[in-house]
This record gives structure tokens, C-alpha cells and sequence, in this order.
């Protein structure tokens, strides 16, 4: 296998057409730098320069060869580059999935938008799909940060979980229903209306959250119609297929005919959760997660703080 830095150094003397100015550059003695391009010479089975006491000159097959040696170094040089951004965590790729009710989160939506402005570099994959699939690709490999309203079973104890919030869950109901006349309600008072569910195999976080609210309250739970996307629930409400407990950032969704109201169960709330393999994660994932687990309220109210005149 060819030497690197014996390449360097024939191109330093190719560049110069001098040894003694070639060795100069290189910080290295003249008769040094002789013998390790004799050394190449002798590995390649051809001349690479004409000598003679007054000038030094490429041979055809040296000619021939400098594009060769230049693009290897270069290519080297390309490499430790991008090794670097990588172990910094400032290029190269990052995938991550979401599930569906978590789209539209406030902290979800800030920090993709911050991770791509500050590094542009980083391809970013985002992948829309349920808890148990992202459990599955994250533990394969395929998925490096999942977001989920529901924990991994114990099978999954490579997977390490980051709690990021508590998000209130809100009535989505008929605005033409009597109880949208309400500014908050109890959850008994929603007892005879069905409520409108993720299908089984998309949202088990949410459903789960309702079904123990709804268990807590001891109170039954009247199944309703289901829905793959948080926006088909929302729709099954407006066309008065019953309500919805939905994350409190589903409020962006204005579709005509829908309101939104407050519960007053003080655990009329889901979980936010970042999930990520324990043992293998790149620094893009790292700084994905720090950006993550910043919360943008916060960072509004300390701007407000900062541009209010005293």
C-alpha cells in the first residue's frame, strides 16, 4: 500500500522542481527527503524525476502519476475534514421519528428549526410513525431519536428515555354542542359522549393516556370512531362523531366547526418523550436532544425580559 506523506512529499518536489526548496517546506534535510522519494520510486517500479546538477524534471510516467497522487492527498484532506465536522456533530445525517399527535408541539416544531439553522449541514430525516415502530427502528439502528407520548416496554432497555413535558389535554368538541358553552368541563360530563380514538397501530401513546384518565376518574369510557392522524380526528369531530381528548398543542389545528376546551382532572395529561439508544448515538443526536430538552417558553419569556425598556 502506498504511503501518504511519500506522496506529499513527491508532490512538494513536483511543485518545486528542486530538492533542496521541496526539503525547506517540508521542514525536512535534503538527503531525507532523497531517499524517501528513491523509496517510492523503488515501490512503484518506475522513475519519477530526471536529476542532473542543474535541474530536476518529471519523467512521462511521473507526469503522468502527479494527477493521481494529488487526488489521493486531497481526498485524505476531504476526509479528516468531514471526520472532524462529524465528531463535532456538524455534518452528516440524522433521522428522527414523531408521532403523529407530537407534530404539531410547540418544543418539537422550535427545535427543528433551530438544529437546521444552526447546523445546516446535518441532512435531517423525519419520519412519521407510531411508538412501537419507533421502538423497533431505534433499537435496529435505523432511527437515532424517536418522539413519543408512550414508554418502551421493558423488551427495549437499550432505548434511553428523556421526559421533556406534560402537555394538558383538552376537549376537541362540536362547537354547536351545548357543552362547548362551557369554559372548562369535568370528564363526567363527557361520559355519554363517544370519543374519537387513534386506530390501534398509530396512536397507542394517546389512547393509553385517555383509557388510565378515563380509569382514574373511574368512569367509562364510550369508544367512538378511529383515526390514523391527529388532523382525521379532528375532522371526525367537526363532522359530530363525537369528541376527542387531544395534547393541548392540537389547538393549531383551527379546523371550522371545532373549539377547544380545558378539562378540570388535574390529570387530564400526556407525556412528551424523547427516546434514543443508549449505547449508540452520534453528536448530531446529542445536540439534537440538548436543543430538545430546552424549553421554548422559556426562552421566549427571557427575550421578552431582555427587550422590555425598563
Amino acid at each position: 500500500m502506498l504511503d501518504v506523506r511519500k506522496l506529499r512529499y513527491f508532490i512538494a518536489v513536483a511543485d518545486d522542481l528542486h530538492f533542496g526548496r521541496a526539503a525547506a517546506r517540508l521542514h525536512l534535510a535534503q538527503p531525507a527527503l532523497t531517499r524517501q522519494i528513491s523509496a517510492l520510486e523503488s515501490q512503484l517500479g518506475f522513475r519519477l524525476f530526471e536529476r542532473s546538477s542543474r535541474s530536476v524534471n518529471l519523467t512521462c510516467e511521473g507526469q503522468q502519476f502527479l494527477p493521481y497522487a494529488r487526488g489521493v492527498v486531497e481526498q485524505l484532506l476531504r476526509s479528516e475534514h468531514f471526520a472532524a465536522r462529524l465528531a463535532a456533530g456538524t455534518t452528516g445525517q440524522l433521522s428522527i421519528g414523531y408521532a403523529s399527535s407530537v407534530a404539531l408541539n410547540e418544543r418539537f416544531t422550535q427545535a427543528i428549526q433551530q438544529f437546521s439553522h444552526t447546523y445546516p449541514a446535518v441532512r435531517l430525516t423525519l419520519v412519521e410513525e407510531p411508538s412501537s415502530a419507533q421502538w423497533q427502528h431505534i433499537a435496529e439502528g435505523t432511527l437515532e431519536i424517536g418522539l413519543s407520548r408512550l414508554l418502551p416496554p421493558q423488551e427495549f432497555d437499550a432505548l434511553q428515555v428523556q421526559p421533556l413535558d406534560q402537555e394538558p389535554l383538552l376537549v376537541a368538541l362540536a362547537a354547536d354542542d351545548p357543552l362547548a358553552a362551557l369554559e372548562c368541563m369535568s370528564l363526567a360530563q363527557l361520559q355519554a359522549h363517544p370519543v374519537v380514538l387513534y386506530s390501534d397501530e398509530q396512536g397507542t401513546g394517546l389512547n393509553d393516556a385517555i383509557e388510565r384518565l378515563f380509569q382514574h376518574c373511574q368512569l367509562p369510557l364510550l369508544r367512538g370512531p378511529r383515526g390514523r392522524q391527529i388532523t382525521s380526528i379532528i375532522a371526525l369531530v367537526a363532522a359530530g362523531q363525537g369528541i376527542a381528548l387531544v395534547p393541548a398543542c392540537t389547538r393549531a389545528l383551527h379546523l371550522p366547526g371545532v373549539c377547544y376546551r380545558p378539562l378540570s382532572e388535574a390529570a387530564a395529561s400526556i407525556d412528551l418523550l424523547a427516546m434514543s439508544h443508549r449505547h449508540r448515538r452520534s453528536r448530531a443526536a446529542d445536540e439534537f436532544l440538548r436543543i430538545l430538552a430546552t424549553d421554548p417558553r422559556c426562552d421566549v419569556a427571557d427575550s421578552t425580559k431582555k427587550t422590555t425598556p425598563a
